[in-house]
């Protein structure tokens, strides 16, 4: 067979499982929101019906779609990622102050292994964060890992108007291998803000790239993936948290790294850290990532004001008056990150308090606004063409992006959720307060023969191209 190889932006390595039925994707989860960081699963087949309180004994098509559950120890909002039949996910031991990786088998979620990443006094943080909440981020040969250390006895800057409320520590990350041995460890930067620590890790090509805004010398950090060492650090000059991941693609001719933050929203080169374009505002925090369809750029925040907007992304300088393609400050959401639907035609968002919405992706024109959920945390996802919705209460509300509101499944897990779903090798793990649920086919859920595709120059993987809007958010 041959293998056609494109760029991508995320370490990633996908198998073709051609099973008895037609050809499907089973790809690895190696990061926050996925191989393309932007929720979008090329997989087909997936459950779209499930039961978590009916257990697996009732005997019902729905509840036996619960491969397994385990208990999770400590507590921790950062969602889990998958590599073949390796799971890791973080969590904090709040009784022993450990901050630790857990690997788990795919299959049965029987723990291979967990390591304590570093001790240190609990952080101060928002009700709805956790000492936990920084996703992983693997390559295939290490999984690399983000937490704050802890400093309380450090002076905060003299600039400071809320310094009991705020814990000073600094940016803490590791290497680990499948084995669980430690790599190296960095500390890359100061880290403090009354809100807590969600720095999840990017890759890209040799670097391992962090977020660090925060309210004091705010930063972008890329450190080297073999070694931990410092490749670039890009100063944030609004010095104001947030907490969004960037996302990375190919657009007008450049790579560009984008994110809003720390009262702006960027674009950066992920090589070197230099700065393409920036759009001032449209609010002082943010924590929801930006997705893009191919076109556009599409952004949800904030606070302390609410906005939407699709944003084209060929600028350069500054481009706050003349980038911006549509804007609404209507139905946005400040936690919950978007997505794109109806290949590409369709920009979805869910609110933190429950309104979901869906647009023209091309013009902002909203079709429909329905409640769906009394609160979100967690981010949509979107397989089989369907956007799955996770509330805080444990729903899923299934809905098929259309202009007329279509609601296919709502499923309840019986469990409060706060991470985003992660969907892999035709299952989908849901980490609860207390358990991660494997939802799907017990053992692997697809059989046949796989072929693993080259890496690419630079630390990329090559990915086989499934159809025209690959990259573009579309499964």
């Amino acid at each position: 067979m041959r293998k056609r190889s494109i760029p991508i932006v995320v370490a990633c390595l996908c198998a073709l499982v051609i099973s008895r039925g037609r050809p499907t994707m089973a790809e690895n989860w190696p990061c926050w929101r996925g191989p393309r960081g932007d929720g979008t699963s090329l997989e087909q087949n997936i459950p779209i019906r499930w039961n978590g309180p009916a257990g697996d004994n009732a005997g019902d098509n729905a509840s036996r779609n619960i491969a397994w559950k385990v208990e999770i120890p400590g507590k921790g909002h950062a969602s889990p990622i998958v590599w073949e039949d390796r799971i890791f996910l973080v969590t904090c031991r709040e009784g022993t102050e450990d901050r630790v990786l857990i690997c788990l088998d795919r299959r049965s979620g029987r723990e291979l292994w967990q390591r304590v990443v570093v001790k240190s006094p609990l952080e101060k943080l928002h009700r709805l964060n956790s000492r936990g909440s920084s996703t992983p981020a693997t390559d295939g040969q290490r999984v690399y890992v983000s937490f704050l250390e802890s400093h309380p006895g450090r002076e905060l800057p003299p600039e400071r108007k809320d310094r009991r409320r705020v814990t000073p520590g600094v940016m803490f990350v590791a290497a680990y291998d499948f084995d669980g041995r430690q790599l190296w460890v960095a500390q890359p930067g100061e880290f403090y803000s009354v809100h807590g620590y969600s720095s999840s890790v990017l890759l890209f090509e040799n670097l391992v790239i962090i977020n660090g805004d925060h309210d004091g010398d705010a930063y972008l950090v890329a450190l080297d993936r073999q070694t931990g060492k410092t490749v670039w650090k890009t100063p944030r000059e609004n010095k104001t948290r947030s907490y969004c991941t960037p996302i990375i693609r190919q657009i007008d001719g450049r790579t560009q790294m984008i994110l809003s933050g720390s009262l702006c929203v960027a674009s950066y080169d992920p090589r070197d850290g230099s700065r393409h374009w920036i759009i001032d505002g449209p609010t002082e925090q943010f924590v929801a990532s930006l997705v893009y369809n191919g076109k556009l750029l599409f952004l949800t925040a904030g606070f302390p004001e609410f906005h939407i907007m699709g944003i084209r992304p060929d600028g350069h300088g500054n481009v706050t008056d003349t980038h911006v393609a549509w804007h609404t400050t209507k139905g946005c959401s400040y936690v919950p990150s978007p997505i794109i639907g109806g290949r590409g035609k369709y920009f979805l968002v869910v609110s933190d308090l429950g309104i979901a919405s869906l647009f023209e992706a091309s013009t902002g024109k909203r079709h429909w606004m329905k409640r769906i959920g009394p609160h979100y945390s967690a981010s949509p996802v979107l397989a089989d063409g369907l956007v799955h919705f996770l509330s805080d209460e444990g729903v899923t509300t299934i809905i098929r992006p259309a202009e007329k509101f279509d609601v296919v499944a709502i499923n309840r897990l019986g469990e409060n959720c706060y991470a985003s779903p992660a969907i892999s090798h035709g299952q989908i793990l849901i980490r609860a307060d207390k358990h991660l649920y494997c939802i799907g086919a017990r053992g692997e859920a697809e059989k046949g023969t796989r072929f693993n595709l080259p890496e690419r120059p630079g630390g990329c993987f090559a990915q086989i191209k499934p159809g025209p809007f690959f990259g573009r958010g579309e499964g």
